[in-house]
């Protein structure tokens, strides 16, 4: 990260009511989205027993709480600090890195065999729509207001794209040519990604490269 942002810096003013509004847009749009990802990925990954879906579904499950995180400091009568949001989004980034560590590493040890899924295709085709144009928005933002909380959910969400192209790629792959352990090496490769970008989230530091 070449450029960082500190929360409470003068370069990191309090939002102002248009900033407030724009923020809680594009967290509405997110927490919509993420309640239909998460619902209809997880159906997936049940029906079809792909690891790579099961994964994904959890990571917009982990999106749907940090964009609540998110809004949480600019909702009136309630003392959350902008910090304490970006700490919790960073520590929610710690727990996508192990739930996408574990379930990769089980099914690689246990030699699972993925089913093709129509509707967990479809779900990841819209997430790669939809996900890095939030993921864009937010970085965006975050950069005017220096909101750290933000910027840690613009990760979230580009890693919910990373994780979308994943298992699409790991559904394709396994129907064509069988190979049932592809996506679960490919999804371990986000692990350091969301952990660099975890820990910068939880010291308070707004990536601006990222």
């Amino acid at each position: 990260m070449s450029e960082l942002t500190r929360i409470g810096s003068p370069s990191s003013a309090a939002c102002r009511p248009a900033r407030r509004s724009v923020v809680f847009w594009l967290q509405g749009i997110t927490l919509f989205w993420m309640l239909i990802e998460c619902g209809l990925s997880l159906y997936a990954a049940a029906s079809a027993h792909s690891p790579a879906m099961f994964a994904f579904g959890s990571d917009s499950l982990v999106e749907l709480l940090s964009a609540t995180v998110v809004l949480l400091p600019l909702l009136p009568g309630i003392a959350f600090s902008e910090l304490r949001a970006a700490r919790i989004a960073g520590i929610l980034l710690y727990v996508l890195a192990a739930v996408v560590s574990v379930i990769a590493a089980a099914s690689l040890i246990l030699h699972q065999h993925p089913e093709t899924s129509c509707v967990g295709i479809g779900t990841t085709l819209a997430a790669l729509v939809i996900m890095p144009l939030l993921a864009g928005l937010k970085r965006r933002e975050a950069r005017r207001s220096g909101n750290a909380a933000l910027a840690a959910d613009a990760v979230q969400s580009a890693t919910c794209a990373y994780l979308a192209a994943i298992a699409l790629t790991g559904l394709a792959v396994n129907a064509l040519f069988h190979i049932a352990w592809f996506d679960s090496l490919a999804a371990l490769a986000a692990v350091p990604f969301l952990i660099k970008e975890g820990r910068a989230a939880r010291q308070g530091h707004v990536c601006h490269c990222c």
